[in-house]
């Protein structure tokens, strides 16, 4: 089954240029069933970009799923039109009284300043706890991921010593888990970070559990025992040149930056880069989108949280 997008979202034609099944409203409205109600979050700047990035990858199952996109009331955005955000965003307020089956909360380029310094910290602490008793099940991606951790259970981000850049293999930890059902012994994720989260902390916390994890990268995804929050610390969502534009804006910068590892035939820049990730990256969502959230939730959204 296809993913449901509302008419003329941008993202409609890099999608269907992929072979990704979309489907528009005017012809959801016709099916008689009963679609998965997913909330994105996106709280990165080019909005955009991670719309593509997250729509290809929950509409690449055999469910249908209805998006809702929503973006933090509390901080404007300079590199996504308020044209856009009107006219396919929704703000909390909107949503609050609502429950969903699943909701993704994407990273943001913040990670220089602490939690208490963001500006929209205030509002995405309420999205949280809000989530708890108004989402089956949600998914932080990258800085969510550490911002999520640190809020529910107190675990601490703490700065590397240089930025975290490139793709990295990654192994399972925990083979019994449904998320990471089919994956291979090794897999490839890529990172983009300056700060982590370390595996001692989150072994203090009795309901958490590891499920994958990179001798370079560290913990990569960590989840509540009953997967009703999965923590997902890489960026399985990226397209192929990601990474490359990201190294070029950081050169143009003027920042101390390496060539991303692992990334690059031979570590040049002037070759294209080899996608490892891709594959791994639907069956991450894939399996959330089944496993977590299908299998799961009740029937009548209503009966969510009680």
């Amino acid at each position: 089954m296809p993913i449901k997008i509302p008419d003329n979202l941008p993202a409609a034609e890099t999608l269907m240029d992929e072979n990704i099944f979309v489907m528009f409203e005017k012809r959801a409205y016709r099916q008689d069933i009963r679609p998965l109600q997913i909330v994105i979050l996106n709280l990165m700047p080019v909005k955009t970009v991670t719309e593509t990035q997250i729509l290809r990858l929950l509409g690449n199952t055999p469910l249908q799923v209805d998006i809702v996109l929503v973006h933090s009331n509390q901080h404007i955005s300079k590199n996504t039109s308020q044209e856009h955000l009107r006219k396919f965003y929704r703000t909390f307020d909107d949503i609050k009284d609502q429950k969903f089956d699943g909701m993704v909360i994407t990273g943001a380029p913040i990670e220089h300043l602490e939690f208490g310094e963001v500006d929209y910290w205030n509002e995405l602490k309420e999205i949280m706890d809000w989530a708890k008793k108004n989402i089956f099940s949600t998914m932080y991606l990258c800085w969510a991921a550490q911002a999520g951790l640190y809020h529910h259970c107190g675990i601490p981000k703490y700065s590397l010593d240089s930025k975290l850049f490139g793709v990295f293999s990654h192994r399972v930890v925990n083979k019994k888990s449904q998320l990471m059902r089919g994956f291979d012994d090794l897999f490839y994720v890529p990172h983009s970070r300056y700060t982590e989260v370390r595996r001692e902390d989150i072994e203090k916390v009795n309901d958490l559990e590891i499920l994958a994890e990179s001798d370079e990268a560290g913990v990569y995804v960590v989840s509540r025992k009953d997967g009703k929050q999965i923590f997902v610390t890489g960026h399985a969502e990226y397209d192929s040149l990601t990474l490359k534009e990201e190294y070029e804006r950081d050169l143009e910068k003027g920042l101390d930056i390496n060539i991303p590892r692992n990334y690059f035939p031979d570590d040049d820049p002037n070759q294209e880069p080899v996608v490892k990730w891709r594959g791994h990256a639907h069956l991450l969502f894939m399996n959330w989108l089944n496993y977590y959230v299908y299998q799961e939730t009740p029937f009548d959204l209503r009966e969510i949280g009680e």
